[in-house]
């Protein structure tokens, strides 16, 4: 996927002084292309997957930062027009970001049938809360979570675990959760606001820019195969097309609305990705499904319990870097 280097560098420069509020020439030149940026999110953000890199930290803090993640992508690319400080964690929760620490899990993992990982290094200490990074000095923070103040980690769980139940044509998984999901999105907006608003407290001149989730169910499930792990394992096609219209699409919406109520930006990945779902087909798959990879004589499966795979994280680059660079 091109990435926005190919811009001139004067525009990107530009768009770099903008954003520091360096516009007078008493600024030097090397402050200036120096953005300190803190990303902040869950693991759409840390990429946390084997299919999104390797885990470059040491010692490990158990967050499963990767190398293919979109700001390690991005800073990359932007090179010492940016200082980078990922506190991206797999598994944050809202809380996480602005208030609570987290105990990261690393890659230990149990679940019945499919996956039983475990991680030489867990349990982990915990980690303070990712806002703890923010400093007045930042000029710079993107976000990407929501995702497990939801629980939608949990409602897939459930979903397989209650597919085997269902007939073909049963929402098994709907009709357990029922209303449910509502009162959730409401608890994800509250605690979204109270997110952005401590942001712009601890960082008043930074510009914030939100990051929405990806493309994860295709608008036609039958493309995905029922019992595939490599899929969505055991979740009926009637309760796919559940969580994409009651629980994903909505929670972006949530997401969109209360950064565009705080002024800052919001990036739609979900568009992009269209077509690039757990359910497409070789290269044109962007995001893995519960597993990434079968087990094999003597490899265990490999688990991705549906997260972006490197393609996914270079097209949230992109969108991510036009929004950093002004576009």
């Amino acid at each position: 996927m091109p990435r926005f280097r190919k811009k001139l560098a004067g525009a990107a420069a530009a768009a770099a002084l903008c954003l520091l509020g360096a516009g007078t020439s008493s600024t030097p030149a090397s402050a200036a292309q120096s953005l300190r940026w803190v990303a902040l999110g869950d693991s759409y953000t840390a990429g946390a997957i084997p299919a999104a890199g390797h885990t470059f930290e040491e010692p490990r803090d158990g967050c499963q930062r990767t190398t293919e993640s979109y700001p390690e992508v991005i800073k990359r690319d932007l090179g010492s027009l940016v200082r980078l400080h990922n506190v991206s964690c797999g598994n944050a929760t809202i809380a996480n970001v602005d208030r609570e620490e987290q105990h990261p899990i690393g890659y230990e993992l149990h679940i019945p049938g499919l996956v039983d990982n475990h991680d030489p290094d867990y349990p982990f200490p915990p980690v303070p809360p990712q806002i703890d990074a923010v400093s007045p000095g930042t000029g710079l923070v993107t976000v990407g979570v929501g995702g497990n103040s939801l629980g939608f980690g949990e409602i897939l769980g459930k979903c397989i675990e209650l597919g085997p139940e269902g007939g073909v044509g049963s929402s098994p998984c709907k009709d357990h959760y029922g209303n449910s999901l509502a009162a959730r999105l409401e608890h994800v907006r509250a605690e979204y606001d109270r997110m952005l608003t401590a942001i712009h407290a601890k960082a008043p001149s930074a510009k914030v820019v939100t990051v929405g989730y990806p493309t994860v169910i295709p608008d036609n499930v039958s493309n995905c195969l029922y019992g595939n792990p490599l899929q969505f394992s055991t979740i009926r096609h009637a309760d796919l097309n559940w969580l994409r219209a009651s629980a994903l699409e909505p929670l972006n919406a949530v997401i969109q609305q209360v950064t565009a109520a705080h002024g800052d930006h919001y990036v739609d990945i979900y568009s992009s990705s269209k077509g690039h779902s757990v359910c497409a087909l070789g290269q044109e798959k962007w995001v893995e499904g519960i597993l990434e990879r079968l087990p094999t004589p003597g490899n265990p499966a490999v688990w991705a319990l549906v997260h972006p795979n490197a393609r996914g994280h270079a097209n949230a680059a992109a969108r991510v870097e036009n929004a950093i660079l002004g576009g």
